[in-house]
């Protein structure tokens, strides 16, 4: 099972702050692929990952990531600073 973390637009799509999930994705890719194939919501939150960053078990990383052995992906937009 693996936390899914949703934050701002990316959880407005969704519905939903967080969930939890049982997976075979291998990569954050493969996750994502398989979150769109569920629902319109998830196909509208993924649509363009471009403007989509994720973290998996609290740290940066792309989407080739691994998913053995992680226990947390989050998703959200790039972050601005100043």
């Amino acid at each position: 099972m693996i936390d899914l973390l949703y934050f701002a637009w990316v959880r407005e799509r969704i519905g939903l702050p967080r969930e939890r999930v049982e997976t075979r994705a291998e990569t954050v890719m493969d996750l994502i692929e398989e979150l769109k194939a569920r629902e319109d919501r998830y196909q509208a939150a993924f649509a363009d990952l471009r403007a989509l960053r994720v973290a998996v078990d609290q740290e940066l990383a792309d989407f080739t990531a691994p998913l053995s052995g992680v226990r947390e992906v989050a998703f959200f937009p790039p972050m601005t600073g100043g």
